[in-house]
């Protein structure tokens, strides 16, 4: 049985506001849900969102960030005005000015980039073009092998996932790999298509580590990394 949905999920203090911002980027609609949370839902090729409330703040640079892909210099040109006239920012992470992409911060202060149109890494990829992530190759590896995704980059210590269908990229840039300063904000969970129970058991097969849990029935693991991520209950 391989894994069903994967939703990327970011903690965040004021979900419903940070997933509209996200959400008029990406073109999505919002799903509110009684938890206090919200969800750009995906499709076969292009990654859920959701967003999870919670009352920390962002310490240091996250561990995954996105990547929003371009159609010419004119489209990255508006994609940066829609984010900054929605609450994003500019932020300096030590790019260089020759450098073709442009770095930003959602409301929240989470980094993201978008993308110069000739990219070719990320050319068909769709609007959500890459979740961009610390991470060692064994990482690569074991999501490869739990979602039934292939590698489609491999080399030097990166490696890169994509589904069969298409579209967005997870990527993971090798060693060395950035400390983690307490839970990671943003994560990947799955939505099993079967038992879960069954869905943990064959996950901490493949290298997983199981660590608690929670109160509304999801399991929280750990990759080889030490990175958490849920297999959620429904």
């Amino acid at each position: 049985m391989l894994s069903g949905p994967l939703t990327l999920t970011l903690d965040a203090r004021h979900p419903t506001r940070l997933a509209r911002f996200w959400a008029g980027l990406l073109d999505r609609e919002v799903v509110e849900d009684a938890t206090g949370g919200a969800l750009l839902p995906g499709t076969d090729t292009q990654l859920g969102l959701r967003f999870v409330p919670s009352p920390t703040r962002k310490a240091g640079p996250n561990r995954m960030h996105l990547h929003l892909t371009s159609t010419s210099p004119d489209d990255q040109q508006r994609q940066v005005a829609t984010a900054l006239d929605l609450g994003g920012a500019h932020l300096d992470v030590g790019q260089r000015p020759e450098e073709g992409h442009i770095v930003l911060a959602d409301p929240e202060g989470n980094e993201f980039c978008v993308i110069e149109a000739d990219n070719n890494f990320l050319a068909g990829c769709g609007p959500l073009g890459e979740i961009a992530c610390d991470g060692t190759r064994a990482v690569g590896l074991f999501w490869s092998a739990a979602l039934g995704w292939p590698l489609v980059w491999d080399q030097d210590q990166e490696t890169a996932v994509q589904s069969p269908h298409g579209g967005t990229k997870i990527a993971w840039g090798g060693p060395p790999v950035a400390p983690r300063q307490g839970r990671n904000r943003q994560r990947l969970d799955l939505t099993p298509e079967g038992d879960q129970q069954a869905e943990v058991d064959r996950l901490v097969a493949l290298g997983a580590t199981r660590l608690d849990a929670g109160a509304d029935g999801d399991i929280v693991l750990a990759d080889p990394d030490g990175n958490e991520f849920c297999v959620t209950a429904s």
